[in-house]
C-alpha cells in the first residue's frame, strides 16, 4: 500500500465541561495543522464536521462494546454500519481501534474482555472486507504495563497472564492484516516514578550529541532518549514471541503542563520541550526510526489536545492539554515540526 505518513495526530477527548463545541474543535485541530486526530467512541457529529477535511481520523470501539461484537457477526456489521459506512470515505477514517487499555484492567470481567479482544477485532476486520474496504486499519491501544520488563530494553517480555492467551493471537492478526501495535507510552510517568535514577533530559529528548546516552548490555545498542528505550522494550517482546515486522504506532504520548505541588517536572516548560522535541523526531526525514529499528515511520498521538477537567486522580490529568479550554494554546507548538526548542 501507499506510505504511511509521518504527519502528527492529535487525541481530542471530551471529558471537560468547559470545552469548544465539536464545531470550533475541528477549526482548531485544522489551524493547527493536525494530520490526524482520534477519538474515544464515533461521535457523529464529531465524524460529520470531519467529512470533506483531509484530516485522517482514528475512531473507537467502547470497552463495554467489545464482548458483544466478540459474539456474534451480525452485531460488529451493526457497528460497522452505523459508525463507519455512515461516514466513510467522505470522512476519512483510517483506524478502528477496539477498547482502550483493556489490558490494563483485571476484574473478572475484564478478563473475559481480554479473551473478546482478538475476536472482536477479526469480526470488526471481516466486516471491512464485505465492503471491500482495505484502507482501514484495525488496532487496540495498549499500555507500557503489557509488559513485564522493560529495562534494558532488550529484555522486553509480555506479561505472562497475557502472553499466550492475548498477545500471540493478537500480533498474529496486526502482522496478518499489516496493521500497527498501538501503544500509550508516557517517558513522564517512568522518569516522574523514579526521577533519582532516570534523567529528567533523556525523558525530554536532551540526550545524545556525545552527551547521556545509554547502551543497553543485551544488545549493545545506544539510546539517547527514554521513548527510544520504551518503544524498543516492546519490539523486544514482540520478537520474542516470533513476530519481528510488526510496526509500531504511539496512540498516546506527551507531557503534563501542569499538575500537583508533589508533581515536578510537571509544567509548561517541560511540556513545550518534551512535544516539540518529539514532534521532530516523529517527522524528520529519512524517519528516524529507534535503535532497534532505524528508518521506520512511527505514526503518532499527542495526548491531548484539551486540558480536561473532569478526569479524576492526581493534578496532572487534567493538565494534557495542548490547548486551554478557551482554544489558546498553552505553548506554541509547530505540528509540522520546524519549530525545535
Amino acid at each position: 500500500g501507499a506510505a504511511i505518513s509521518s504527519k502528527i495526530g492529535v487525541n481530542y477527548g471530551r471529558l471537560g465541561n468547559n470545552l469548544p463545541s465539536p464545531e470550533r474543535t475541528i477549526q482548531l485541530i485544522k489551524s493547527m495543522k493536525a494530520a490526524r486526530v482520534k477519538i474515544y467512541d464515533a461521535n457523529p457529529e464529531i465524524l460529520r464536521l470531519l467529512s470533506g477535511t483531509k484530516i485522517q481520523v482514528s475512531i473507537m470501539v467502547t470497552n463495554d462494546q467489545i464482548s458483544s461484537i466478540a459474539s456474534t457477526q451480525a452485531v460488529a456489521d451493526e457497528w460497522v454500519r452505523e459508525n463507519v459506512l455512515a461516514h466513510y470515505p467522505a470522512t476519512m477514517i483510517r483506524f478502528i481501534l477496539v477498547g482502550n487499555e483493556v489490558l490494563s484492567y483485571n476484574t473478572y470481567e475484564d478478563q473475559r474482555r481480554w479473551r473478546d479482544l482478538v475476536p472482536a477485532m477479526r469480526r470488526i476486520k471481516s466486516s471491512l472486507k464485505t465492503h471491500n474496504i482495505n484502507n482501514i486499519k484495525v488496532g487496540t491501544p495498549l499500555a507500557m504495563d503489557v509488559l513485564e520488563s522493560t529495562f534494558p530494553p532488550s529484555s522486553g517480555t509480555f506479561r505472562s497472564d497475557i502472553s499466550d492467551m492475548v498477545m500471540a493471537p493478537l500480533l498474529r492478526f496486526l502482522d496478518g492484516s499489516k496493521s500497527f501495535f498501538f501503544i500509550d507510552v508516557y517517558p513522564y510517568f517512568s522518569w516522574s516514578a523514579n526521577p533519582r535514577n532516570i534523567s529528567l533530559d533523556l525523558a525530554l529528548f536532551r540526550g545524545g550529541r556525545g552527551r547521556l546516552t545509554y547502551t543497553d548490555p543485551g544488545s549493545g545498542l545506544e539510546y539517547t532518549n527514554l521513548l527510544d528505550q520504551m518503544l524498543d522494550s516492546l519490539v523486544f517482546a514482540m520478537a520474542k514471541l516470533g513476530h519481528h515486522n510488526v510496526k509500531l504506532a504511539i496512540a498516546e504520548t506527551g507531557w503534563p503542563n501542569g499538575g500537583d505541588i508533589d508533581q515536578p517536572g510537571a509544567n509548561i516548560h517541560n511540556a513545550a520541550i518534551y512535544n516539540r522535541n518529539l514532534v521532530q523526531k516523529m517527522t524528520a526525514t529519512p524517519p528516524q526510526g529507534t535503535p532497534a529499528r532505524p528508518g521506520v515511520v512511527i505514526p503518532t498521538f499527542i495526548f491531548s489536545l484539551y486540558d480536561e477537567n473532569d478526569k479524576i486522580g492526581p493534578g496532572t490529568e487534567r493538565h494534557w492539554g495542548l490547548l486551554r479550554p478557551n482554544g489558546r494554546p498553552v505553548y506554541d507548538l509547530d505540528l509540522g515540526g520546524r519549530r525545535s526548542e
